[in-house]
């Protein structure tokens, strides 16, 4: 049932590359009689391996489709419905009506989607290192136009319409975003090789200059190359190709032929395929002078050429119907010279100007963006000295402290000069410090000690003296102390 009912659905396929499920894209050489042409017997139809359609939601937009074909109803009405209408909501509209399993499915699909763009921002926060910062998920959720963010539960008929619109945009837009990439590749192309002749010295460039322009003339030194689409260019696919006699060429044998998945339509890869014959005669994967970025440009560009010409209802596909059209046309039999790239170059000198001051404008935001952060990169090495220096002190004060733990020093005993009590002197590594003076201190009581004579008494006091660095003698004591001294014992 699938099978039958998937020639019809256009809408999948025209808005989806994705839903036209497609096999390889070139023909088999096969072996036929050239005398008697017929139509090859019609195989069983395989289901048709999945292409990529390059967009970032391509999963779960496969994932809805499959569920809503297996609907009996959304498929009648699918099979009914022509572009436009799909186009402006209206099968949308048919999902009210689809089995509570399907639409069950269909909901948790989303939960899903949801799910997975929700990981995606928040690692992409993390990335930016905005781990601390709250996210507002709903806020972010707005870019992806695809589904309804604000009911993140339930898929819906505006879920579906989204999602048709959106793909169709998306798809739409594709090959005008690749036009744009390789128009910036050539430039990128061409800025380098200048940056390059800039280096060199003018024998070295002149070689390089003559070089380059040996390389140009022998690339564009090919065979002539049929206009995509006419009958020069089928007619030599199919003798080239298919091992047929051109003289038996018939239009509908031809299509039913590169039809390879069966399903009634020329789609975009299967009818790039054609163009593979006329690309040989210009590009070479082993030749130095051949890009093989420049050959899928050109492949792009013959494939919207045919499309403009044939696909009259602009589904992005060519049935049997509008591919027999186009062959009784006058472009197909008496088609104009084919222009290649190297013809018509991908940009403009205004462009390549632009370009220029794009990428100064560039350099010199990242040389400020290099100052910047390397005036950052000095503040943070001052910052780290500066906490090296003070580890550093910080350790060696720690080092004097278990020095001075470890010789524990004992305070001196205390001296009697004539019934005086001596300030005590404590001694820090064996310095005075001399803004330090001595205090008197109130007389208190001394333990009676047995009485010495006057001679031993004095002796005992000098020794005393002496041990603590203290003059022993008035004539020791500095000028001015002496006479202090003499007076004290004039005193009656």
């Amino acid at each position: 049932m699938w099978f039958r009912i998937h020639n019809k659905m256009c809408w999948s396929r025209a808005l989806l590359i994705l839903l036209v499920q497609l096999l390889s894209v070139e023909a088999v050489p096969i072996s036929m009689d050239k005398t008697k042409v017929k139509e090859p017997e019609k195989k069983p139809e395989e289901i048709p391996a999945n292409v990529d359609t390059g967009l970032h939601y391509d999963r779960y937009l496969r994932e809805v489709i499959d569920f809503l074909e297996k609907d009996q109803h959304f498929r009648e009405k699918l099979h009914n419905t022509d572009m436009e209408d799909i186009k402006q909501g209206k099968l949308a509209k048919e999902l009210d009506f689809v089995s509570h399993h399907v639409r069950t499915k269909l909901d948790e699909l989303k939960r899903q989607e949801v799910n997975r763009l929700r990981t995606l921002i928040k690692a992409k926060q993390d990335l930016e290192g905005g781990n601390d910062i709250a996210v507002d998920h709903q806020a972010l959720l707005k870019q992806f136009e695809y589904l309804n963010h604000m009911n993140p539960h339930t898929f819906e008929v505006d879920d579906l319409d989204r999602l048709i619109k959106s793909a169709t945009k998306d798809l739409e837009n594709y090959d005008k975003e690749r036009h744009e990439e390789f128009k910036k590749y050539e430039m990128m192309k061409e800025h380098d090789r200048q940056e390059h002749l800039k280096t060199l010295d003018e024998n070295e460039r002149k070689k390089e200059e003559e070089h380059y322009e040996e390389m140009r003339k022998k690339h564009a030194d090919h065979p002539k190359v049929n206009h995509p689409g006419s009958q020069n260019q089928l007619k030599e696919v199919w003798e080239e190709a298919d091992g047929l006699d051109p003289e038996d060429f018939d239009p509908k044998t031809f299509f039913n032929l590169h039809d390879t998945n069966g399903d009634g339509f020329f789609d975009e890869q299967e009818l790039e395929a054609l163009f593979t014959k006329e690309l040989e005669k210009i590009y070479d994967p082993t030749n130095e002078e051949d890009d093989m970025v420049e050959m899928e440009e050109e492949r792009l560009r013959m494939r919207e050429h045919v499309m403009n010409e044939v696909d009259s209802n602009k589904d992005r596909l060519v049935s049997l119907d509008e591919f027999l059209i186009a062959t009784k046309k006058k472009e197909f039999l008496e088609p104009d010279s084919w222009e290649t790239l190297e013809q018509n170059q991908a940009y403009t000198d205004e462009e390549m100007r632009e370009f220029e001051e794009h990428l100064a404008q560039q350099e010199q935001d990242l040389n400020l963006k290099a100052v910047d952060l390397q005036k950052q990169r000095d503040e943070l090495q001052r910052q780290q000295d500066q906490l090296n220096a003070q580890k550093i002190e910080l350790q060696q004060a720690v080092e004097h402290m278990e020095r001075l733990k470890s010789q524990k020093v004992e305070p001196p005993p205390e001296v009697h000069v004539e019934g005086n009590v001596i300030p005590e002197m404590q001694a820090v590594d064996n310095q005075l410090h001399p803004d330090q003076e001595a205090q008197p201190q109130e007389h208190q009581p001394v333990a009676q000690v047995p009485q010495d004579t006057p001679q031993e008494h004095s002796n005992q006091q000098n020794q005393d003296l002496a041990q603590h660095g203290l003059p022993q003698t008035h004539q020791d004591l500095p000028p001015g102390h002496q006479e202090a001294i003499q007076g004290q014992h004039n005193l009656p």
